[in-house]
């Protein structure tokens, strides 16, 4: 039974926190952070709004689009999130609740690509038939938990929320293949801790977003490269068969260098991190969206997800695009 895309909404937070109101306390410049990460703003989150929140309005968008029946016979939820709102109740529970849905829910914790995580294993249930539909959220306040004194990560990061719903879909269309990784051996690399003070390797953590650029930048651009090859091998195409690229959305040099290697050109690749930063979870949503409503995406064109993140984890994933869905 083939599973795709139904229904797609997103939501970013209204406040802009551009590379000049970083400079204005941060050693850094506009020029600095664009010509190393190709970001010129980002969205932050009100002091209320939480991980919940953001989700809440990215199905809210959801439904505004596709109408309240894009809910019918959803019987799971899942949210990936970096920034959960609390250990438990889990943010998938309170969304539930707040749509009424008659759904088993839980978060997923998988650094960036939680969000392509949790669409593998929405799929996944989908065509086992222990679920008839899912709803997939990717959730992030990460400014909120961003060292603002620390010039390396708090240029980076953004805050925003992308909902999808996964179900059956006509044959020829759907998710080809899942490619998903990890190796924790690179985890003093990106981290931020919780309840321990350390790794089990004796690195210290703390409560805010620690991130060694340049090993993570090596493993990124590894990573990018291999899993999108493995990907579009797994789906039974060719590179040339892929219609739209949709990274995530961390930094521009790396996804050139993904872009030069699948020998695309940017007119096959959807980038906005200029405008929203690191999404984390959110950004692959949200840019899909985007290019969905810029009429970049067409029925049966062949689209190639790639993410990279905290864990280390990566995960990539082509969807053949299903133009009765989202």
């Amino acid at each position: 039974m083939p599973v795709g895309l139904l229904a797609l909404g997103t939501y970013v937070p209204d406040k802009v926190l551009t590379n000049e109101d970083l400079a204005r306390f941060l050693d850094t410049s506009d020029e600095w952070i664009t010509t190393r990460t190709g970001i010129k703003e980002r969205r932050v989150a009100e002091q209320n709004q939480f991980a919940y929140d953001l989700a809440e309005r990215a199905v809210l968008d959801l439904v505004a689009r596709h109408g309240e029946g894009a809910l019918a016979d959803v019987d799971l939820v899942i949210v990936a999130t970096n920034a959960p709102d609390a250990f438990f109740p889990n943010t998938a529970a309170l969304i539930q609740n707040r749509f009424g849905l008659k759904a088993a829910g839980y978060d997923l914790l998988a650094g960036c690509p939680g969000w392509i995580y949790a669409l593998a294993q929405a799929v996944g249930q989908v065509e086992a038939g222990l679920a008839r539909k899912a709803l997939v959220i990717g959730s992030e306040v990460l400014t909120k938990i961003t060292d603002w004194r620390d010039r390396s990560t708090a240029v980076l990061f953004g805050d925003g929320a992308g909902a999808a719903v996964v179900g059956p879909v006509p044959d020829g269309y759907g998710f080809r293949s899942f490619v998903l990784g990890a190796d924790g051996s690179g985890g003093a690399a990106l981290h931020m801790g919780a309840l321990a003070n350390t790794l089990p390797d004796g690195t210290r953590m703390s409560n805010k977003i620690f991130m060694n650029g340049r090993e993570v930048f090596k493993f990124a651009v590894r990573v990018m490269d291999t899993a999108t090859l493995e990907a579009i091998e797994k789906a039974g195409l060719e590179k040339a068969d892929i219609r739209l690229f949709v990274p995530h959305q961390a930094n521009l040099r790396i996804v050139d260098a993904a872009r030069e290697r699948l020998g695309l050109d940017w007119e096959q690749v959807v980038v906005n991190l200029h405008k929203y930063g690191n999404t984390s979870t959110a950004s692959i949503p949200i840019a899909l969206k985007e290019a969905l409503d810029g009429g970049r995406i067409r029925d049966g064109d062949h689209l190639l997800f790639v993410s990279f993140g905290a864990g280390l984890t990566w995960a990539a994933a082509v969807l053949t695009w299903y133009g009765g869905g989202a």
